[in-house]
């Protein structure tokens, strides 16, 4: 019997092993055909592995900018603070596209995932051609917006200018990343985040630093190198997606404009963008108040946001594997299917972002001082870092329900969610207790936690309302 019990379970450990392979290696597959299991192994190891990729660029960044002062890593964390809005426009911009894909790959239709998916990208295009040139002409007012000193906007704005000018590799990145999700196409998306840090972890400290034939460019070559990586990676993706072999095949003749499919991406993106655009603004908002206590306090939470970001986007990655899963089994006709993947991913993500969430609050200090060496910022970096990650276990839950209405097609719902949250609550909460009641940066990361666990708690009652199993994409 005991013999037997070891065989089952070796044979379990085996085909665990292999289905991990598999997702690794970027097996096309039907995920409405398999089971929940191997369904989610399959979509969310890549998806994990592309999120950390995706974290590296800003721990890197950091990494080799707080080696030229805390006045260095202050302009990077406001220029992230801003560059937040092409995020949500990026991110927004993917969540319909992986609804629509996904949608169509359910419903075994990849002419028409293919033709929605260079649509999007005419759509992003346009947008990146807007936001670079206000990012290169204003890049100083912006700083200055945020609340920068004169003489820092004067000897940092080049990173700032840099980073909003090159918005294209963020926001393509992010799209056609979406666009690999949405057709199951998961390692894809992986791989070209591998190529992509691989290359900017490389020229991060020849740019900054100035080592070999190059020019020492400061916190500016930090902004070039991160440009050059990102870019390679959408060039990448664009060779796979008109030449290479994926689910997902565009031809160029796709992409002359159908405004019909535009006009109804548009439809779907704008409460995405929308949803996206509240939450960054709050970011903003908070960073303006943290600014008011001085460039230590805005080091130290620029660190510690980064570490934190770092520790959530895997989870981010599991959520991303939820929405697809909902969206292709939605397209398939199996909604029951499609609700199961959001709550057996929920709990997964939960448990899994306690677990972090504790080695964070234990180990707040030793994990800070890996990316700065200044004694101050680490004590304030580790008291942001131990804070925000109380709510973890509410983060890594609450974000599977917004993917998954998101992933359905539901994007309102998660607007009105974030509007509540961030702006009734967040904002007002931060000044209160750290201005009023004189908590200063300690009230701010209170408040974080506050209204992310609200948002956890109202995805959950809309998710159980069930009304997104109808939503026609």
């Amino acid at each position: 019997m005991n013999r037997n019990k070891f065989i089952y379970q070796f044979n379990r450990i085996k085909e665990i092993l292999s289905e991990i392979k598999d997702s690794i290696a970027g097996a096309e597959v039907d995920y409405t055909s398999l089971s929940m299991r191997k369904a989610l192994i399959l979509l969310s190891i890549p998806m994990v592995l592309e999120m950390l990729m995706e974290s590296i660029f800003t721990i890197c960044d950091i990494y080799f900018v707080s080696k030229l002062g805390a006045e260095a890593v202050s302009i990077v964390g406001l220029t992230e603070s801003m560059l937040t809005m092409v995020y949500a426009f990026g991110i927004g911009f993917a969540i319909s596209a992986t609804a629509i894909v996904s949608r169509r790959i359910g419903e075994k239709d990849p002419r028409g995932a293919s033709a929605a998916a260079a649509q999007a990208m005419i759509v992003v295009l346009l947008s990146v051609v807007i936001i670079s040139l206000v990012g290169f002409a204003f890049s100083k007012d912006l700083l200055r917006l945020m609340g920068a000193d004169a003489e820092i906007v004067d000897k940092y704005y080049g990173y700032t200018q840099w980073m909003l000018a090159g918005n294209g590799t963020i926001m393509l990145l992010f799209v056609l990343n979406g666009i690999f999700r949405g057709a199951g196409n998961a390692a894809i998306a992986m791989r070209v985040l591998w190529a992509a840090n691989i290359i900017n972890i490389v020229l991060d400290p020849m740019l900054i630093f100035g080592y070999g034939p190059f020019p020492a460019l400061g916190v500016e070559g930090a902004a070039i190198a991160t440009n050059i990586g990102r870019g390679s990676a959408v060039l990448y993706q664009l060779y796979i997606l008109f030449f290479g072999k994926s689910a997902i095949r565009i031809k160029l003749s796709a992409l002359l404009p159908d405004f019909t499919q535009i006009a109804a991406f548009l439809k779907l993106s704008y409460s995405g963008i929308l949803q996206l655009v509240i939450a960054q603004l709050s970011w903003i908002g908070l960073v303006r108040i943290i600014s008011t206590f001085g460039s230590l306090s805005i080091a130290g939470y620029t660190v510690g946001v980064r570490i934190m970001i770092f520790s959530l986007l895997p989870a981010a990655g599991i959520s991303n594997a939820a929405a697809t899963l909902v969206g292709q089994n939605l397209g398939a006709g199996n909604p029951q299917k499609a609700e199961k993947s959001a709550w057996v991913s929920g709990l997964v993500n939960a448990a899994f972002m306690g677990v972090i969430g504790l080695m964070l609050v234990l180990w707040a200090e030793p994990i800070v001082s890996f990316l700065t060496g200044d004694p101050e910022v680490v004590v304030k970096g580790a008291e942001c870092l131990r804070i925000m990650s109380i709510g973890f276990v509410a983060y890594g839950f609450g974000m599977v329900m917004v993917h998954s209405l998101n992933g359905s097609g539901d994007t309102l719902s998660p607007m009105v969610i974030n509007l509540i949250c961030f702006w009734a609550i967040e904002i007002p909460l931060a000044y209160y207790l750290a201005i009023v009641l004189g908590y200063q940066e300690k009230g701010v990361y209170y408040s974080i936690v506050v209204a992310e666990s609200l948002m956890t708690l109202l995805a959950l009652l809309v998710f159980r309302r069930g009304k997104w199993k109808f939503n026609v994409v």
